[in-house]
């Protein structure tokens, strides 16, 4: 049953959704200061003296990184067992865990 391509996607589905918080936090890190400094995004509005993300990453950064921790340990045993190629396995179980975030911002008012 593991060597299909539906098990890894349904485990990175439900895995998704405990990520939609993690996935946020982690898009608010990107958009507040790499992407706003391309020119990409702009930045929320806050105080002026305080602009780096040095808070942001010391209240987001255990949480994003025990998601992700979580993600791989999770998926390195059922990488092994499919059939699928690597890249491809990743990239199925990178789409599953996006999946609940983007239909999250899709239905948030």
């Amino acid at each position: 049953m593991t060597r299909r391509w539906y098990t890894p996607l349904g485990i990175n589905l439900l895995l998704g959704i405990p990520a939609i918080v993690p996935m946020l936090m982690l898009w608010t890190l990107l958009s507040n200061w790499p992407l706003a400094d391309m020119g990409l995004t702009t930045r929320i509005p806050n105080n002026e003296h305080d602009d780096s993300p040095n808070a942001e990453l010391l209240f987001f950064g255990p949480m994003i990184a025990a998601s992700a921790a979580l993600w791989w340990i999770a998926n390195r045993p059922l990488a092994r067992r499919t059939q699928l190629t690597a890249l491809r396995y990743w990239l199925l179980s990178l789409t599953g865990i996006l999946i609940p975030t983007a239909a999250a911002i899709t239905v948030w008012p």
